[in-house]
């Protein structure tokens, strides 16, 4: 009996793995450790996989890919209608199984190793910038019990820090000048690698082309522009600058019944890290609004007339993504319509 699709439980060591013919019969459903799956697929014929897109899923794909097979990732949210009672890996590998065969099944195109290793850049910088964020806030608090007040912001928390390293000597007991200084040096070298990834991140931006592109579109910067970039990789795979904005979860959610249309807020599916970095770009240029009125389109003013800021800003990066998928997909600078 000769396999035609597998459907695979992903898991750190050992996978679940279930193929069936082309009349759906059972072949096998059983338990592979990690070291043995790549020989294991070695010794099948050709077949559609199917994979939760998930942790280690784009390696999966391409290393099953060079032995030949048909390999497609599909969310996990796509396939738990599939699961049958009761949640174990047979049944999740059974579940993936039939739900990639589904002719109106949604995929995830397989990342490269180039666009992973610029995600992982992403991934590290945004972790550095949680944690100069919880230090600063730590040594905010701290020192707000001693009535020394450090103003908003990440940069006056870096500045009163450089100061203390420098030898200022706040009134402070001196068991709290100790912790003062080694959170001030924590804090200090936090800064000094956020700069090195934003170094590294503007040099990559700098030799993609399609990361040049997408910085001409207003509000979208060096980072904004290497995660879309890296993370969407070929654009074409969404029929329209629609479909790519409802995958960033950017389009309100439809809660029409009974012939009555109603839209509700965000859907917030998909990347949730590219969706607040767009978001964040255009709370941006509404600040810009307020100082260069005349730089901005007359679109975005009327509907700030219109609407909330928070509502408007959204909006904007709805509309924003749309602009990233003709870009992307035309190969060409943006050109603002002419007033």
């Amino acid at each position: 009996m000769q396999v035609t699709t597998v459907g695979i439980d992903l898991a750190k060591h050992v996978f679940q793995v279930h193929g069936i013919t082309r009349d759906g019969q059972v072949v096998f459903n059983r338990a592979i450790r990690r070291a043995q799956l790549m020989q294991f697929f070695t010794n099948l014929e050709p077949c559609l996989i199917g994979m939760e897109a998930c942790g280690s899923s784009h390696y999966w794909a391409r290393e099953l890919s060079k032995l030949g097979h048909d390999v497609r990732l599909i969310p996990a949210n796509y396939v738990k209608p599939y699961v049958k009672r009761g949640k174990s890996d047979a049944n999740d590998a059974e579940a993936i199984c039939e739900a990639v065969t589904r002719p109106t099944m949604r995929f995830v195109a397989p990342k490269s190793e180039e666009q992973q290793a610029v995600l992982f850049l992403h991934r590290a910088r945004d972790l550095i910038v949680r944690q100069r964020t919880q230090l600063s806030n730590m040594l905010r608090s701290l020192l707000a019990e001693f009535g020394v007040i450090i103003p908003q912001g990440t940069g006056a928390a870096v500045k009163y820090a450089k100061g203390v390293l420098e030898g200022e000597k706040p009134a402070l007991p001196e068991f709290a000048r100790d912790v003062l200084r080694q959170l001030s040096h924590q804090l200090v070298a936090m800064h000094l690698r956020f700069r090195w990834y934003e170094m590294r991140m503007r040099l990559h931006s700098k030799l993609d082309k399609r990361v040049m592109l997408l910085r001409t579109i207003p509000g979208v910067g060096p980072v904004t522009a290497s995660a879309l970039v890296a993370t969407v990789g070929d654009a074409k795979q969404f029929k329209n600058g629609r479909q790519f904005a409802a995958w960033l979860g950017l389009t309100p959610l439809n809660l029409s019944s009974g012939g009555k249309e109603r839209l509700g807020r965000i859907t917030k599916m998909g990347d949730r890290y590219i969706r607040r970095l767009l978001v964040t770009g255009m709370t941006a240029r509404l600040r810009q609004m307020k100082v260069n009125p005349d730089r901005v389109d007359p679109w975005a003013i009327g509907l700030l007339e219109r609407k909330p800021a928070r509502l408007a800003t959204v909006a904007m990066a709805n509309k924003t993504a749309r602009i990233v998928w003709a870009v992307l997909t035309k190969n060409e600078y943006y050109r603002p319509h002419a007033a």
